[in-house]
């Protein structure tokens, strides 16, 4: 069988659910080398209670682990939604040769939608960047994971108003 972007980001979606069964914002990462999976993560941000521990960081320090060097210059990083600044720094600076995403990022993502990072000639190292593979696979995994917390809180704010009412009458 023949690995391509699709199959890798398939990889990468494996890991986004993995972190939507956590609570945590289903968003995963793979990094290929040489057409294999070096390291593969997804968010724990909820559960580290730590802001950096987005899934493309945590997938860029297992792969650092896994060769052995900080370095990775002929890898592929293949992120279900689009990276957002942080992340895009160490994508810079681990040298990541090719960086592919899914659904893009409206309110934080620094490769092409608030600004491009990665492909910034200012900077000693730029990235190729491909977006929009199994873009609409990737957005609804985040579409579907809000719209259940929207739809708890809607619930709970009902119960709490039933309470209170119940609680008026006593």
């Amino acid at each position: 069988m023949k690995k391509n972007n699709e199959f890798y980001m398939k990889c990468a979606i494996a890991e986004a659910k993995k972190a939507g069964d956590l609570g945590e914002v289903p968003i995963g990462a793979v990094v290929v080398l040489d057409g294999e999976i070096i390291a593969a993560a997804h968010n724990l941000r909820e559960t580290t209670q730590n802001a950096i521990t987005h899934a493309e960081l945590l997938a860029i320090e297992k792969a650092c682990e896994t060769i052995g060097s900080w370095r990775l210059e002929r890898a592929q990083l293949y992120v279900t939604l689009e990276p957002c600044p942080m992340c895009s720094g160490a994508i810079i600076l681990s040298r990541i040769e090719r960086v592919i995403y899914g659904a893009k990022d409206p309110k934080a993502g620094c490769v092409g939608t608030l600004m491009n990072l990665l492909e910034d000639s200012r900077f000693n190292h730029q990235s190729e960047v491909v977006s929009g593979v199994l873009e609409e696979e990737c957005g609804q995994l985040l579409s579907d994971f809000f719209r259940e917390i929207r739809e708890r809180k809607k619930a709970e704010k009902q119960r709490m108003k039933e309470q209170l009412m119940i609680d008026s009458e006593e």
